[in-house]
């Protein structure tokens, strides 16, 4: 079983920009993702990203202003989010084995981390 551990999470203004990481505990050949679950609401896809790095996908929520990339060498994924609005605030969750639908749903997904929370004020 893979562990994974996110990082970079905090506090920001309205607009302002976060970088996420999630760490694999082994290279992982698959691909990966992000999901989020704000207070009160259902767990939804963000972004994930195929094993070449070459293919990704983003939820309609936070398209053009989110921005999924990996590094295989270092067994790291990560999420840069700018622009980023209230209604992002949420924890942020790491995924992998995310099955095979192109936007993958909660249910699809093998592992998780353990969330890094996001905050953004107004």
């Amino acid at each position: 079983q893979v562990q994974l551990v996110e990082s970079g999470g905090g506090l920001v203004q309205a607009g302002g920009s976060l970088r996420l990481s999630c760490a694999a505990s082994k290279l992982i050949t698959t691909r990966m993702g992000w999901f989020r679950q704000a207070p009160g609401k259902e767990r939804e896809f963000v972004a994930a990203i195929s094993w070449s790095g070459a293919i990704t996908y983003n939820g309609d929520s936070v398209q053009g202003r989110f921005t999924i990339s990996r590094d295989n060498t270092k067994n790291t994924v990560y999420l840069q989010m700018d622009s980023l609005k209230p209604e992002d605030t949420a924890l942020y969750y790491c995924a992998s084995g995310l099955g095979a639908r192109t936007y993958p749903l909660d249910r699809d997904v093998a592992s998780w981390g353990q969330g890094t929370q996001v905050t953004v004020s107004s």
